[in-house]
Parts: structure tokens; sequence; C-alpha cells
């Protein structure tokens, strides 16, 4: 460890746009940019850690400027603080900014946690239990036509990824031809299914019934129900034998308790834009205590953000869905360090400190 102090000093955070490739749409909207803010936690010892805060606006309605002020106001009542004491702040964090400011928090508390274990010399994926040093990714389909669907199939089995995440959200029939056009592009991937609650529970059955008299069984089906219908994600599950993962229905501590003792859910996507690092990781142990799966995801990310939840995957070991895989979706990449990698593997081994990913200084100014 360093010497000095481990005093946080000054926080910065600046606002960044950068350019995709092509928009990433879901059943709620698209995003054609990416609008994020880098954020900087300075130790007095001169030790830097930083974090990113990335809504999507078509998923909660968070927006970057939002976060921007979030993060500075928050970020404030940390100046003289110990960051060596990570857990103390983590928890004054969600206090300081309660749900529905989850890229505020996740930023400032992967910066925390990425200066503190640089100063402590550990890779952040320690702090999560240090399971493994590697996670595997899929690729997502976003909502597009069947000719989309197949071309960008075609795509990710060339990149010698094997899970393939299909957005849906059309009609059954629509979206039936769109995922049978993933299973003719790239046969042998396993497939999931996400309808960001763009489905409900009969139409989400209606869609499995049509695969299946094709042949095609997803492995997991991602929010085949509005948020709060808990009864309708246990219809589905029952009625079809498919998995069901909670998104937009896990938002916090509480939604984790309530999934897991209704059974609405076999499977928690974790991410830290929605909720921040402390109460992700305390829905992960929600998870295990019930004997739930796990998949950790994210919104539109650079590899900065993507990082550190590919950190907090590895760390907990064990998580079977991995869904980070929005920096193909960039024009340009804003960060320098780790990132995905061939086969969608992101690979942390040479991380000896920290997440292993640092904002360009041309880009971010940071």
């Amino acid at each position: 460890m360093r010497r000095g102090g481990a005093e946080i000093v000054a926080i910065d955070a600046r606002a960044v746009r950068v350019a995709m490739n092509e928009p990433f749409s879901i059943a709620g909207g698209s995003s054609t940019a990416l609008e994020t803010v880098f954020t900087r936690v300075r130790l007095a010892d001169g030790t830097v850690g930083h974090g990113e805060a990335s809504p999507f606006p078509a998923f909660n309605g968070e927006t970057a400027a939002q976060s921007e002020r979030q993060i500075k106001r928050a970020g404030a009542r940390w100046l003289s603080q110990d960051a060596a004491s990570w857990r103390t702040r983590l928890t004054e964090l969600e206090d300081l900014l309660p749900q529905g400011a989850g890229a505020a928090r996740a930023a400032l508390g992967v910066a925390l946690l990425d200066a503190w274990t640089r100063r402590a010399g550990l890779p952040l994926r320690a702090l999560f239990g240090g399971a493994s040093d590697r996670v595997v990714s899929d690729v997502t389909v976003t909502l597009d036509g069947a000719d989309a669907a197949f071309a960008a199939a075609r795509r990710i089995r060339a990149l010698g990824v094997r899970m393939v995440k299909i957005k849906v959200g059309f009609t059954p029939r629509e979206d039936a031809a769109r995922v049978a056009a993933v299973a003719r592009a790239h046969p042998r991937a396993a497939l999931t299914l996400d309808a960001n609650q763009g489905y409900g529970p009969s139409h989400s059955l209606a869609l499995v019934r049509l695969l299946r008299a094709r042949g095609i069984v997803p492995v997991l089906f991602e929010q085949p129900a509005e948020a709060d219908d808990l009864d309708g994600l246990i219809a589905f599950h029952t009625k079809s034998g498919i998995p069901v993962a909670a998104d937009e229905s896990l938002r916090g501590r509480a939604d984790a308790l309530t999934l897991a003792r209704t059974g609405a859910a076999q499977v928690f996507n974790l991410k830290l834009m929605k909720m921040g690092v402390l109460e992700a990781w305390d829905c992960a142990l929600i998870a295990r205590a019930a004997g739930l799966g796990l998949m950790v995801g994210g919104m539109v990310e650079t590899p900065l953000a993507m990082g550190a939840a590919a950190h907090l995957a590895a760390g907990l070991g064990g998580v079977r869905f991995v869904d980070l895989d929005t920096p193909l979706w960039l024009a340009k990449n804003p960060t320098r360090g780790i990132g995905f990698g061939r086969g969608g593997v992101y690979d942390l081994s040479g991380v000896k400190a920290g997440i292993g990913v640092t904002p360009r200084n041309t880009v971010s100014g940071l």
C-alpha cells in the first residue's frame, strides 16, 4: 500500500458524448449516441480512481445531465473522508442518492473502489471475492428486422461468441421470425430473449410457442412481463418452463427479497447503473442465499463501467449470464485498458490493481 493518506481530496465529473456506430434499440426506445459522465476520485497520497455514469433514458428515464449534478452534489460530502472506510462511504452514498440515481451511485462508488484497490495494490475483482480472473459475455441483437438480425448474428458468430441475447418487442410472429433468423445464422449459439417490459406474459408465451414449433428453445427470458407484474412472471415460468431473469423488476434489495420469496424470477440481472455498487452486491448475496442464478449486465457503457462490472462478475464467480457487450456499439473507444475480447472474453488476469481501465485524457479531460 502506498504511503500517505487515504483521505478523499478531490472529486471531478465531466460529461462526455461518444458517437455510436449504430443505434442500440430496445422495446422502450433507442440510443444513437452515448452520453456518459466520467468521474474521478483523488486521494491525499495522489492515488486516482475512475468511474462512469452512463444512464440509458429509454430504460428508466435517467439522463447524464442529472447524473453529473448528482455526482457533484454527493461527491462534495465525501471530501476529507477516509476512502479506506469504503463500505461506510458507499452506505452514505445511498442516503445521499436515493433509488433512481443509480448511475451517479455507480460512478462515485466505482471510482472510490478503483482508488482504494489501486492504493492497496489489489485488482477490483479481489474485493468481490476473487473467484476468477475472466468472464465471457454474450452479444446482443437489438430491436430491428429479421434481415438485420440475421446479419448481426453472422457478425456475432465471427467474433467467436457463443451466447446471443435477442431484444424482442414487436409482435410475437415478427419476433419469432427474427429469433429464427438468428438461429439460422448462428445455429450453435445459446439464445436468450429480452422483452424489456415490451411484452405481457401472454405475448411472451405466444412467442415461446411459436419458437418451439420451429425447434427453438431459449435458455432464458428476461423481463417477459411488466416490472410489477410478479404474477405474470410466475405464470410465464410455470407455463413455459423457461427461467425468468428479473431486470426492470429488480430495483434494489427490497425487490430482490420479494422476487426471491415469491419465486417470480430464477435469475437476477445485476446492473451497477441501476442501483450502484453496494446495493447490486447485496442483491447478489440475496440471490445466492435463495439459490437463484445471476446475470451481470449494464446499460450502454464504455469499457470503464463494463470493466468494473466484469470484475464484479469474476469476483463473485458462478455468474452464468454475462451481458457486457455495449462497447461494440461505440464508434471510438474513449478509454484505455482491458475490454471486450475475442469470444466475448474479459481477461482480467493482467490487472494487478483497480479496474485496469482509465479514460483517455484527450477525450475525458480527467
